[in-house]
């Protein structure tokens, strides 16, 4: 069923002239599925949409919170570069950098992400872009329009506290839940963790990196 700073200004890049090639593995509403034990199969699937791109930086792979990206007109379909904020082609701010990781599940971010951005640094040109490459940050985005679907409740990005679930742990919008449904009040370890309003304390299958293990369900 996830965003917020202000870099200082930067002085504007020229497309093309870059040395360096970021690629952004750009993960969407990564969500939870799960079924008594509830099993994840966020690997195989998300509850929005996922896709890899590509993208030309000068950061060397380097983001701070506050730096702005958007699709790279030079590298569609799935391609997306920095810009400067205030660019027309700018459609997201990074609300928060974490680490790198190869285990998609280690990474969490806030509440209003919208997007989540692994970029890794490859050296080359034309088709080097495509793949590959050294993880170097994860950037948490957040859309510069006004459709949030990382927002808790809103039904999309990762699981947060407010967000709503299916009886199988399937994210979905508050706006539709229904008597059958849960509300999420806790991401915990152990079930004995979760808070007293829960009802339907959801256990996980096990996956590498995850910081939770038990959704807390409670009255939608």
């Amino acid at each position: 069923m996830t965003q917020p700073g202000t870099a200082p200004p930067r002085p504007r890049r020229a497309a093309g002239c870059l040395q360096s090639i970021v690629v952004l593995a750009v993960i969407l509403g990564l969500g939870y599925g799960a079924s008594k034990i509830f099993g994840d199969d966020s690997s195989k699937r998300s509850s929005n949409s996922s896709s890899s791109s590509s993208a030309s930086d000068g950061k060397g792979g380097s983001w701070e919170i506050g730096d702005c990206g958007g699709p790279d007109p030079e590298n569609k379909p799935d391609g997306y570069r920095a810009f400067d904020c205030d660019e027309s082609g700018a459609t997201f701010k990074a609300l928060k950098i974490e680490d790198a990781s190869f285990l998609p599940n280690a990474i969490q971010c806030p509440a209003g992400t919208d997007l989540i951005i692994q970029v890794s640094r490859v050296f080359g040109s034309g088709d080097d872009k495509k793949g590959g490459g050294i993880p170097t940050n994860t950037v948490c985005g957040r859309n510069l329009t006004g459709d949030h679907p990382g927002d808790a409740g809103a039904g999309g990005g990762q699981l947060v506290e407010g967000d709503c679930i299916s009886a199988t742990a399937k994210e979905i919008a508050c706006a539709s839940a229904g008597a059958e449904d849960f509300k999420v009040l806790g991401l915990v370890k152990e079930k004995t963790e979760c808070p007293a309003a829960t009802t339907e304390p959801m256990q996980l299958m096990m996956a590498m990196g995850r910081p939770y293990d038990v959704i807390c369900g409670g009255k939608a």
